[in-house]
C-alpha cells in the first residue's frame, strides 16, 4: 500500500502545476452595466459651389437636367363669369307693338344701331369656335332652353349642371326642395332670334368668354305643388304666352366647352308674377280647427329677413325674422272653444232635458 501512494501524489503535483502555468481568466460581474453614449456625426461645414440660384440652374442646363418651376399659386378654374356683361335692354311693348307702327320702327332702328357691336363680338367668337353661326344658334338655344326646365321636372341635378353655368344653377333650383314641378313646353308663338352678341376677357386678355341674348316668345305650362301636394304656384292643364330673353354663355378658350344657360334678362316694364298660394289651417288637439282654412287659399304679402354668419366658413343663410308694416292688416283670430260639464248622472241612469224653455248653449 505505500508504494502506490508517491506515484499519486506525483501525479497530483504535476497536475497542479500545470494548471499554475495557465492565465487566470476574470470574469465580469453581471451587476456591471456599460456605459455608452450616442454616437453623433457632426458633417463638416462646405462652402457652397454655386453662390446664387441662377449659377446652380445654368450648370443643371448645361448637364440637361431641367428643373421644372415651382408654382406656389394654385390653379384657378373659372367655369363661367358672375353676372350679365352688358345686359341686353328690350324695348318697352316689345311683342306687343306692331312691326309697320311708329314704335315697332323706332325699336328697329335702335336694334340696327346695337348691331355693329354684336357683329364685333360675332367674330371674336368665331375665332374660338368656327362653327357658330347666327341663324342656327337660335334653335340650338330653344333645345338647351327645353331641356333644362324638363330636367326640374324629375330632378336631374347632374343633366343640368351641363345644360346651365354655375351662375344660373342656384336661381333654377332654388328653394324646389320637398315640391313637384310640372313644366311643359307647348308651341313658340314667334321663332326664337339673337338680339345681342357679347364677348368679354376675365382675369387676362387670353380668358375669353362668350355671351349671347336669345328671345324667346313661347307657349308653356307651370304648375308647383308642396310637399303634401297642394297647388303653391301655376296651373298645369291652363297654358300661358311667355316673352323671355335668355342669356347663354360659352366659356370659349376652353377647348371642351358648350353653351349654357346663364341668366334671364327681366325688364322692367314686366308685369308682376303670380303670387304664391298658401294655406294655413291650425287645429288642437282634439283636431277642432283654430286657425284658418285648409281648403282656401290666400294671397300673403311677407318681408323676411335671413342672417348669415360671414365669418365661419361652414355658415349658411337661414331665416331670422318677419318685417310686419303698420299699416299691415289684423290676423284672423284664433277660435277658442270650452267644453262645459254637463250634469252628474248615476250608473244606469238616462239624461231628461228640462221642461219649458230649450237648453241655451253657452260659448267662451
Amino acid at each position: 500500500m505505500a508504494a502506490p501512494m508517491p506515484r499519486g501524489l506525483s501525479c497530483l503535483s504535476r497536475a497542479l502545476g500545470w494548471w499554475s502555468r495557465q492565465p487566470v481568466l476574470v470574469t465580469q460581474s453581471i451587476a456591471v452595466v456599460p456605459v455608452r453614449t450616442k454616437k453623433r456625426f457632426t458633417p463638416p461645414t462646405y462652402e457652397p459651389k454655386y453662390k446664387s440660384e441662377k449659377e446652380f440652374v445654368e450648370h443643371f442646363r448645361k448637364a440637361g437636367v431641367v428643373i421644372p418651376p415651382e408654382r406656389l399659386e394654385r390653379p384657378i378654374h373659372l367655369a363661367c363669369t358672375g353676372s350679365i356683361f352688358d345686359p341686353y335692354v328690350p324695348p318697352e311693348g316689345d311683342a306687343r307693338v306692331s312691326s309697320l307702327s311708329k314704335e315697332g320702327l323706332a325699336q328697329k332702328t335702335e336694334r340696327w344701331k346695337k348691331n355693329v357691336a354684336s357683329q364685333l363680338s360675332v367674330r371674336k367668337i368665331r375665332e374660338y369656335d368656327a362653327n357658330f353661326k347666327i341663324k342656327d344658334f337660335p334653335e340650338k338655344a330653344k333645345d338647351i332652353f327645353i331641356e333644362a326646365h324638363l330636367c326640374l321636372n324629375n330632378s336631374d341635378h347632374d343633366r343640368l349642371h351641363t345644360l346651365a353655368t354655375e351662375n344660373c344653377f342656384p336661381d333654377m333650383v332654388w328653394d324646389l326642395q320637398y315640391k313637384t314641378v310640372r313644366w311643359s313646353f307647348v308651341e313658340s308663338l314667334e321663332p326664337a332670334q339673337v338680339v345681342q352678341v357679347r364677348c368679354s376677357s376675365m382675369v387676362n386678355q387670353g380668358n375669353v368668354y362668350g355671351q349671347v341674348t336669345v328671345r324667346m316668345h313661347t307657349r308653356q305650362t307651370l304648375a308647383i305643388y308642396d310637399r303634401f301636394g297642394r297647388l303653391m304656384y301655376g296651373q298645369e292643364d291652363v297654358p300661358k304666352d311667355v316673352l323671355e330673353y335668355v342669356v347663354f354663355e360659352k366659356h370659349l378658350t376652353n377647348p371642351y366647352g358648350s353653351w349654357r344657360m346663364h341668366g334671364k334678362i327681366v325688364p322692367a316694364w314686366a308685369p308682376p308674377k303670380q303670387p304664391i298660394l298658401k294655406t294655413l289651417a291650425i287645429y288642437d288637439r282634439f283636431g277642432r280647427l283654430m286657425y284658418g282654412q285648409e281648403d282656401v287659399p290666400k294671397d300673403v304679402l311677407e318681408y323676411v329677413v335671413f342672417e348669415k354668419h360671414l365669418t365661419n366658413p361652414y355658415g349658411s343663410w337661414r331665416m331670422h325674422g318677419k318685417i310686419v308694416p303698420a299699416w299691415a292688416p289684423p290676423k284672423q283670430p284664433i277660435l277658442k272653444t270650452v267644453m262645459i260639464p254637463g250634469p252628474q248622472l248615476k250608473p244606469g241612469e238616462d239624461y231628461e232635458e228640462p221642461q219649458g224653455e230649450a237648453h241655451k248653449s253657452q260659448l267662451a
